[in-house]
């Protein structure tokens, strides 16, 4: 078991260097770097453009699971993008079928869109529908935390400062009290920017890895 965990010190390394790397940029440029107010606790009202932490993970790991080279970054990157579509076209017509309280009209549109996916396995060899899931999933996961926006009215937010915060009526509904409400648009561009900053990580983890493995003899080879 140790000839094994020594094996594979070099990839825990890199990962684990990389993984605080990521969070760290993503936590400040959402929280201090691009940002539209302080909130006075040390923090301040994250913009609308913002990278989503967790999605970052999802390609990181997809990346892996698939294989860990270029076929595999090939695709996750397709299954980032087709997923995400997939979001943005729950977020858009969902709440068109069916708005708040009712929710057949959202679960009609995922089933659909899950169809749609599966149906489209024959379309290439470089298109994965399980890799598609977690990405539609991040999307749907980010529109519920940051407020639903276009089912529940004004989900989003108004305005996007500290001032439209402050008012129930235009702080929107997303978590923490409306600080991360943002507009379905762009919880769609965050998610998927994120997804494919991910992959990059997901990349360079595994060239980094590659980098401080200890190479072997010639006469051991």
């Amino acid at each position: 078991m140790f000839g094994k965990m020594k094996g594979v010190l070099p990839l825990a390394i890199s990962i684990g260097v990389l993984a605080f790397v990521y969070v760290e940029i993503a936590l400040n440029f959402t929280f201090h770097w691009v940002t539209n107010g302080d909130l006075g606790n040390g923090l301040a009202l994250p913009s609308n453009f913002h990278l989503v932490v967790p999605a970052g993970f999802v390609t990181w790991g997809l990346f892996y699971l698939l294989g860990a080279d270029n076929a595999a970054a090939t695709k996750t990157a397709i299954a980032s993008i087709v997923g995400s579509v997939g979001g943005l076209v729950l977020m858009i017509v969902g709440p068109a079928v069916a708005d708040l309280p009712d929710f057949w009209g959202l679960a009609l549109l995922v089933g659909i869109i899950a169809f749609v996916l599966v149906l489209a396995i024959p379309v290439s060899e470089k298109y994965s529908v399980a890799a598609c899931f977690p990405a539609f999933a991040s999307v749907v996961f980010w529109w519920i935390a940051t407020g639903l926006d276009g089912w529940a009215d004004k989900g989003g937010g108004v305005g996007n400062s500290v001032e439209a915060l402050g008012k129930p009526a235009t702080a929107g509904t997303g978590a923490f009290g409306g600080v991360i409400s943002t507009p379905y648009l762009m919880v769609f561009v965050n998610v998927l920017v994120t997804l494919l900053v991910g992959l990059v990580f997901g990349i360079a983890s595994g060239r980094l890895s590659a980098l401080i493995s200890p190479k072997k003899t010639a006469a051991a080879k």
